[in-house]
């Protein structure tokens, strides 16, 4: 039978899962990653960590599985989107540390650019915002800040890429320096009509092209690993960032939505072979694309904070021991008691897009408890979400039937039935919940010839439904919700004695 090698590589960890013919995980590896917070607003990682803990991970899950590099059919990469590696081409060294995609330090940058009147053009050549949160500033930044970056980006002696290209770089020994057609999607360097990279954005940004990837279809041929990375060379077939890879392995076709429940919360909606602008927050991306085939587009609308909510609870508060627990403790009490978190630690993303929203609890009374706040954060997690299905629905002009879900947020059963009933629509989990994994494994292995889409659509499986409770009324914890976010909004700005 034949096994594909799945490399998931997130903000907070590295997994590598193996996958077998069936598409059933036979194998699983996770190491965490450091989290670097130099200045307030900021988010870094180590490249080099990253890499180390992939490969690490990678021959322990091939060890677990019994199997030798040698005698897998081909390897599916998927990653954290948007952020942001600098490497020396000669010696392969990054030349400062990873920008993760949640680091706000660009954000004047953007709004200098949408005050001089960028923002309508460049929505309508990349399908993006004029945020921090994607690519194209964070290379700019770290171009201008590193001492004589500039002038060998112009020479090319430097090459830039996601967390992909990185990977793609250092498993193939130096040879391939690329990525696929979703995350140059992420960058805002990128026109997803023409599927090129835009000589108009990268004037905007200044970022010179010589130091860009070749970017290729998500599901084909990117190259092999070099043979003392695992052993063997093994054909990689398969490259996505994680969202665009959850869409694929959720199996979600032109009308389907799913929406991943991990560090933030990522909702697609597959529009099919047609790139469709949105005027309610929401952005236009590349689906995916298979080799030969015209690309799949999505509207996509991104929570910055959702499990990392869970995370502050358990190591800044200190009122769970562990993530899991807190869906007991959130249980132990009927409900928030009015308690509102909005979770913008790091700002606000769709439909909202204000990088100087930060964290905000409300509604606190003398018997507000750690239950209480432990409640009111799932309830944000679940509105945010809410917000993002609101804009969609009518970004789409049609309802959805269902809503699929995957990430680890999705084993609280409180948190997904807080979902159904806030948005309405039964909340469906499959049976592979971690389907970021599943979807790299399944457009490597579609690249390589081991399954057919037909194979793929047969192998989609429920194993959890949520359905609205008939007798709930969220309409004034709805109204709550919005008149909380809109307190947490610009906080940053005014703090800094700029209410403009």
């Amino acid at each position: 039978m034949p096994h594909v090698l799945a490399l998931d590589q997130g903000t907070t960890s590295s997994r590598a899962i193996v996958f077998d013919g069936a598409g059933a995980a036979v194998a699983t590896a996770q190491r965490e990653i450091t989290q670097h917070f130099p200045e307030p607003g900021w988010v870094e990682h180590d490249a080099d960590e990253i890499w180390a803990t992939q490969l690490a991970t990678a021959r322990q899950a091939l060890a677990q599985a019994g199997i030798e590099a040698a005698d897998l059919a081909a390897i599916g990469i998927t990653n954290q989107r948007e952020t942001t590696v600098v490497w020396d081409r000669a010696t392969g060294e990054p030349v400062h540390r990873a920008i993760v995609w949640q680091d706000r330090r660009t954000a004047d940058v953007c709004e200098r650019l949408k005050g001089e009147g960028h923002e309508t053009a460049v929505r309508a050549r990349t399908g993006l915002v004029l945020d921090p949160y994607f690519s194209g500033t964070k290379v700019a930044w770290i171009l201008d800040h590193v001492d004589g970056a500039r002038a060998r980006a112009e020479a090319g002696e430097l090459a830039v890429g996601t967390v992909d290209s990185w990977l793609l770089w250092k498993l193939t020994g130096g040879r391939v320096h690329a990525t696929d057609v979703t995350n140059a999607s992420r960058t805002l360097l990128f026109d997803i009509h023409a599927l090129d990279w835009s000589d108009d954005q990268l004037a905007l940004l200044r970022v010179p092209r010589a130091v860009l990837p070749q970017v290729r279809p998500s599901s084909g041929a990117f190259g092999e690993t070099d043979a003392n990375v695992l052993g063997a060379a093994v054909p990689i077939t398969g490259v996505a960032g994680d969202q665009h890879a959850a869409l694929f392995g959720q199996r979600c076709r032109p009308g389907m939505a799913k929406n991943t429940y991990g560090t933030g919360c990522f909702l697609l909606y597959n529009t099919g072979s047609e790139p469709v602008a949105s005027e309610h927050g929401l952005l236009t991306t590349v689906a995916w694309q298979v080799e030969g085939e015209p690309a799949q587009y999505a509207l996509e609308g991104s929570v910055f904070v959702a499990g990392a909510a869970v995370q502050w609870l358990r190591d800044e508060l200190q009122i769970i021991e562990t993530s899991a627990d807190v869906e007991a403790l959130a249980a132990s009490v009927p409900d928030s008691d009015g308690v509102v978190v909005v979770p913008a630690f790091v700002g606000l993303g769709a439909p909202h897009w204000d990088p100087y929203a930060r964290g905000t609890v409300l509604g606190i009374t003398r018997g507000t408890n750690r239950a209480h706040l432990a409640r009111a954060t799932l309830d944000g997690v679940a509105h945010q979400s809410a917000d993002l299905l609101d804009a969609m629905a009518a970004g789409a002009g049609s309802a959805l039937a269902e809503l699929r879900v995957d990430g680890g947020m999705t084993h609280n059963g409180l948190l997904m039935q807080t979902q159904a009933d806030l948005v309405g629509v039964p909340v469906v989990r499959p049976a592979i919940a971690e389907t970021t994994a599943l979807g790299a494994a399944y457009l490597a292995g579609l690249g390589a010839g081991v399954w057919t889409e037909a194979d793929l659509d047969a192998q989609w499986a429920a194993s959890a439904r949520w359905s609205p409770d008939p007798e709930a009324d969220p309409g004034a914890a709805r109204a709550r919700w919005r008149r909380a976010v809109e307190r947490a909004k610009n906080w940053a700005r005014e703090e800094a004695g700029d209410e403009g």
